[in-house]
């Protein structure tokens, strides 16, 4: 399929986990791919693959972030899908009990506050053509409770999901839509890190898991690409649940 032929598309965390996946599957159905990371060796890498444009860029700077959607339409005349992705969960993040004001206030900058610049810079140029998709990340986590809290990543996603419903209704008739996609837990290199090391912890999260498995990132992608293609033309201010059945559950199978 070739659903974003020629569509400008900016991807933030593009260079691992569903960032990468999604720049392969915008590049595969036509996109031209603006790669962006703070890591210049994984940016790079991804955007040779792709044929695209890589971009290092802090998304917690607001002027970084207002200089990178600026400089994109500079160069390409447009921006028609803005993927607001680059997220963290530091393992200092835990329990409210234990989890310090310093891990909270830059889990919340890198998670929630980026997104509000992404979402700042990138709207004016969509409303100049009339016409844009943002997509969120935000999670399942910002859906359900655990009680193995990460608790300013929760917080972080809760805050993303409030804030996509607000700018999807505000922008709508506009031509911009704006959703938020919700995923499980992913096969990426910082979940497995996080938890599949330890089996235990694995088990735990997986036992709530209707599908039993983590989701692949390249299925996370086909999700994105759906939202930001015209097949999700009515689709804006909703949250885009892709869990394997999480929050649908309540006794999961053996």
């Amino acid at each position: 399929m070739e659903r974003l032929q020629d569509r400008v598309a900016v991807i933030t965390g593009a260079g691992s986990g569903i960032g990468l996946a999604t720049a392969r599957r915008f590049a595969a159905e036509g996109a031209r791919v603006v790669c962006v990371d703070v890591s210049a060796e994984a940016g790079e890498a991804v955007a040779q693959e792709v044929n695209g444009e890589f971009v290092a860029c802090d998304v917690a700077d607001e002027q970084a972030v207002r200089e990178l959607f600026d400089g994109v339409v500079r160069r390409h005349g447009r921006v028609d899908i803005a993927f607001n992705n680059a997220g963290i969960s530091p393992p200092d993040d835990d329990s409210i009990l234990v989890t310090g004001l310093d891990a909270w206030e830059r889990v919340l900058r890198v998670n929630t506050t980026s997104v509000f610049f992404c979402c700042k810079y990138a709207i004016p140029h969509m409303q100049r053509q009339g016409k844009g998709s943002i997509i969120n990340t935000a999670s399942f986590v910002a859906l359900l409770g655990a009680a193995t809290s990460q608790i300013a990543y929760t917080a972080s996603k809760g805050g993303v999901l409030a804030m996509t419903r607000e700018l999807g209704v505000q922008f709508a008739r506009e031509g911009i839509r704006i959703n938020a996609l919700c995923p499980g837990p992913v096969a990426t290199p910082l979940l497995m890190d996080l938890f599949a090391k330890d089996p235990e912890r694995a088990a735990r999260r997986l036992v709530h898991v209707p599908m039993g498995r983590f989701a692949e990132p390249a299925e996370i992608a086909a999700a994105v690409a759906f939202l930001a293609s015209d097949d999700a033309s009515f689709m804006t201010a909703s949250q885009f649940v892709v869990d394997g059945g999480i929050t649908g559950a309540y006794v999961t199978p053996l």
